[in-house]
């Protein structure tokens, strides 16, 4: 028996619902199955420390969503320290002290990172200041002086020469 055109799209169609569906629910990241902890406490701990630490290869994401070996390494390395009994804030800070405050994707407000922290506000204020002042200088301009009785005369005199009348005396 054949398929009708029709069923054919529908088929194709319910495919791919299922492809985006089975996509969608599959851990995201990069972590292996061999890495995962028994444990799901540690396990969800793991990951919750894993999406605060920047791959330092990849520096645009989290070592979970990183395929390098050096993600790896920390991957494990987070998941040693879990199991031996490490609290979250003690891990990080174990971290970032071998690599520093690079390693974590929302860095510490604190003097050395001031500037991260800082520079967007103050460039939006400087470019607020800027487009204020543009703004004054071209206020200022409104409209001109008005003609002297000398000006209205000679304009008078370019129209009517203009026209080709006599100008007025």
């Amino acid at each position: 028996m054949r398929t009708q055109p029709a069923n054919r799209g529908l088929a194709a169609l319910a495919m791919l619902v299922m492809l985006v569906m089975v996509g969608l629910a599959t851990p995201a990241g990069a972590v292996l199955p061999d890495e995962v902890l028994a444990d799901p406490a540690l396990e969800a701990r793991a990951r919750s420390i894993g999406q605060e630490l920047r791959c330092l290869v990849c520096q645009n994401q989290s070592i979970d969503e990183s395929d390098a070996p050096l993600a790896r390494d920390l991957r494990i390395l987070v998941r040693e320290r879990l199991t031996a009994g490490d609290t979250n804030p003690e891990i990080l800070a174990f971290v970032t002290a071998r690599y520093g405050d690079f390693v974590l994707l929302e860095p510490p407000f604190k003097p050395k990172t001031w500037l991260l922290w800082l520079a967007p506000a103050a460039i939006l204020l400087l470019g607020a200041f800027a487009v204020l002042a543009m703004a004054r200088r071209r206020g200022g301009r409104g409209e001109p002086d008005p003609l002297t009785p000398e000006e209205r005369a000679r304009v008078d005199a370019l129209l009517a020469e203009r026209r080709g009348e006599e100008p007025a005396p």
